[in-house]
């Protein structure tokens, strides 16, 4: 780089740390909801009618404002409703260039040039920088539309736009983990992040037994299969990722009666025939007796894991009607073990065996899932700082007083910070061999699903045989980690935060734990350091929590949360023009509008410049000692 090309860099990088902050978008727990996840990207958790409102006040009526919205929104959906003429067009094609204007200002051209699709670029590029606040160009912009709209582009030019509008609109995407399990389409949600320009996820519980089942632990394959059929998605597994569950049904057809306990939850059952439902349940209650056979060989191979409480076949009765826990008997209810051996009840039957290894096969040579799954990985991780926040599934382990629990593998023990870089490097070290199923990284990611000392997970014990086949209910209770009370402490906090090297002024950012709103559960926790996100976007939360979600905005202005209302689906929206306009609760209200340079990107931004400048200071130096 001779000295003019650094300087222009050099002038270049300066000038970029002076633009506004750009808008984060945190999104958490979304459990294979795609209609409404998409919904809440689409609109980006309300901030597009935000700036609509901004720009088109006193000019639009709130009608229109909430018209042009949804075509920015749903372009194709709404615009083919439409039955525009000449000027029609003419409005519209200005309104959605004035708000691509408005959206993108904050933004360098050439980052802007880069959101464009190349066949529109020249014309973008005129529309939104040839202008002038006194409107003389404004024939010149209406002739551009006019040749748009006499070459029946203007559709096409319309959903251009409203695309380019969302884009701008919110520059980074945090998922704070949970995307699959419970909701139908968890394979669309992953598209669809797999076309963000700038994101990064933090693995939940749900989204590592996924990635466990590609890592080839037995156990994690099976739990992915016993929630997926206890939800009714098994056109999830045979229909988008190709697995073959015929050797699964013919066999649970063979030793198992129906149960309506195991058939399909809620809604789900509408989708299927009664035969299919029938057919379910038989399949659900042959993989869950599955899970709890591998689940004990786990525990039994990895006595550093402290699982023993859950080796709860042996304590079934030889009759297999009652179990014992500690020392108090229970009836049980819906059970289903004449598979399970009274001497050896954690020994897969030969077909058991050959069932699972052949599900585990065609998991592995789904090209579909491995592309999702290595997906995860690879933009995926245990925790991450970001502009000083502190973004994370779901707790840090502690022990009664506060102090954060050491957790002892291999005759190391990790607590905190140390524990949650343990846990990654063992995912990522499972992933990168997953032939090796039952190495000690495999089994980890077992633990992580169901471990008393998994951050993920966040409880004492996992309680799903006490669900399935004991009536008592203060068998079923989860115990939480003592994490979830402190973290409302905001010493607490400000030590974690210390701790992970995260900004003092920023938040921890946490998902996993629904906020039950109708309740009274405040999601803004510590003094406004801790901020919860998880309101409850899967349906199946919807009745606990009263709301459908938290999302939270980060923008130059302000920090808030967004309290959405449980979402119908997409066509209920679209036809009635569901009021995008979550309620809001402001976590920060600035003082002054944050720009690049406070950023984590301005940091880097200005070491570039330090460096560019020290580079032409001793090429002066040089150049003056010659």
């Amino acid at each position: 780089m001779n000295t003019l090309e650094s300087l222009t860099e050099l002038i270049n990088l300066e000038a970029i740390q002076q633009l506004p902050k750009a808008t984060e978008h945190f999104i958490s727990d979304l459990h294979g909801e795609f209609e409404t996840f998409d919904h809440i990207l689409r609109n980006c958790s309300g901030i597009i009618s935000i700036k609509v409102a901004e720009l088109f006040r006193g000019e639009l009526s709130t009608a229109s404002q909430k018209e042009l919205c949804y075509i920015i929104y749903y372009p194709e959906e709404v615009l083919k409703e439409k039955n525009y003429n000449d000027e029609d067009w003419m409005i519209l094609l200005n309104q959605l260039v004035r708000v691509t204007r408005y959206v993108s200002s904050k933004y360098t051209r050439s980052k802007v040039r880069k959101a464009m699709p190349k066949e529109y670029a020249y014309i973008l590029e005129e529309l939104l920088y040839q202008y002038d606040e006194s409107g003389n160009k404004q024939e010149y912009f209406d002739s551009i539309f006019s040749m748009i709209i006499d070459l029946n582009l203007a559709y096409d030019f319309a959903v251009v736009l409203s695309y380019l509008i969302q884009r701008f609109v919110v520059d980074h995407l945090h998922i704070l983990g949970d995307i699959y399990d419970r909701g139908p389409r968890p394979d669309l949600i992953i598209e669809a992040l797999m076309k963000a320009p700038s994101l990064d996820i933090q693995w939940g519980n749900h989204d590592l037994i996924w990635m466990g089942a590609m890592a080839r632990n037995f156990a994690c394959l099976a739990i992915v299969l016993r929630i997926t059929l206890r939800y009714g998605h098994t056109r999830l597994l045979e229909d988008v990722y190709g697995i073959n569950l015929n050797r699964l049904r013919k066999f649970s057809e063979k030793y198992y009666q129906d149960n309506d306990e195991f058939r399909p939850r809620g809604a789900e059952k509408d989708n299927y025939t009664v035969e299919e439902q029938i057919a379910i349940s038989k399949m659900h209650q042959a993989i869950a007796i599955i899970q709890f056979k591998l689940e004990g060989q786990i525990i039994h191979r990895r006595p550093e894991f402290k699982q023993s409480n859950r080796l709860l076949l042996e304590k079934l009765s030889e009759d297999r009607k009652t179990i014992t826990i500690n020392q108090r008997t229970y009836d049980i209810i819906n059970g289903a073990f004449d598979l399970v051996d009274y001497e050896n009840p954690y020994e897969l039957t030969l077909d058991e065996e050959l069932i699972i290894v052949d599900l585990m096969n065609q998991f592995q040579n789904s090209e579909s899932l491995k592309k999702h799954i290595d997906f995860l990985v690879d933009q995926g991780s245990m925790y991450t700082i970001y502009n000083g926040n502190l973004l994370f599934h779901g707790c840090i382990p502690c022990n009664e007083d506060g102090s954060l629990k050491e957790i002892s593998f291999n005759g190391e023990s990790y607590s905190g910070k140390a524990l949650m870089d343990f846990y990654q490097e063992a995912i990522y070290q499972a992933m990168a061999d997953p032939q090796s199923h039952e190495d000690f990284a495999t089994d980890l990611m077992w633990y992580l699903w169901c471990g008393e000392g998994s951050s993920l997970f966040g409880k004492h014990t996992m309680k799903t045989f006490e669900r399935y086949y004991i009536a008592e209910k203060e068998t079923h209770k989860e115990i939480q980690n003592v994490y979830y009370f402190y973290r409302n402490d905001e010493k607490f906090c400000l030590r974690l935060m210390d701790l992970f090297g995260s900004s003092k002024s920023g938040y921890i950012i946490n998902g996993h734990t629904p906020v039950k709103a109708k309740s009274g559960e405040d999601p803004i926790k510590a003094n406004g350091r801790m901020l919860v996100i998880d309101g409850g976007l899967a349906k199946a939360y919807n009745k606990v929590t009263g709301i459908a979600g938290y999302t939270l905005v980060d923008n130059s202005h302000e920090v808030y949360l967004a309290a959405h209302h449980p979402f119908k689906n997409k066509k209920h929206a679209i036809e009635n023009r569901i009021t995008i306009l979550p309620e809001q609760k402001m976590v920060l209200k600035r003082s002054e509008r944050l720009q690049v340079k406070d950023t984590d990107i301005g940091k880097m931004l200005q070491d570039q410049s330090v460096q560019i400048f020290e580079n032409l200071k001793q090429r002066q130096d040089l150049e003056n000692k010659q």
